[in-house]
């Protein structure tokens, strides 16, 4: 069992039903997935370097990505409907607790000045995005073979009623968000 799962049922999650007043375990905020969204700019055309890229992907995520076609032409972007326009990844289970895991401890406190998450990334189902603007940074990667630094879009999708309860099920979890000094 992933490091994260273990806390999240053994700690977190009766420490959340506590707090919100919740009776029924079922009803617990939780992570359901994690969905991550690249999208391939001008190596469309370049079947080998989005073939590197989707490897490269596949190291840090531990999943194969899909290759995302364009559903219509666009004159304007020189885009055919069919072409390659980006890679996306659904990741569930002890996949998932083990990106978050990585994502939280390792890869977040790498970011050069790195000063917290912000509390606006948070939709109004309770879904948190963070934009990755260089994979780079995930320690997994091979530096010497990683072509162009590219960034992604991290999705966490929670089971749960307000942004609130996904902000303070993230926190238990040990993800850094930015801290507000209240100024009088």
């Amino acid at each position: 069992m992933s490091r994260l799962k273990e806390k999240y049922e053994k700690e977190i999650a009766p420490k959340l039903a506590k707090e919100l007043g919740i009776e029924n375990v079922n009803d617990v905020p939780k992570v359901t997935k994690i969905v991550v969204n690249s999208g391939i700019g001008e190596i469309a055309k370049d079947k080998g370097a989005i073939e590197d890229y989707a490897k490269e992907l596949s190291v840090i995520l531990g999943q194969r990505p899909a290759i995302r076609q364009a559903k219509v032409s666009e004159a304007g972007f020189n885009l055919r409907a069919g072409m390659p326009v980006g890679l996306k990844v659904t990741l569930r289970g002890k996949r998932m607790y083990e990106f978050l895991d990585r994502l939280i401890s390792i890869t977040l406190p790498r970011l050069r000045d790195f000063r917290g998450l912000s509390l606006k990334s948070f939709d109004k189902g309770g879904n948190y995005t963070i934009g990755i603007s260089d994979h780079t940074v995930f320690p997994e990667l091979d530096l010497g073979k990683v072509g162009k630094p590219r960034g992604f879009e991290i999705t966490i999708v929670t089971k749960s009623r307000n942004p609130k309860e996904s902000k303070r099920l993230l926190e238990l979890m040990g993800m850094p968000f930015e801290k507000h000094e209240n100024t009088k």
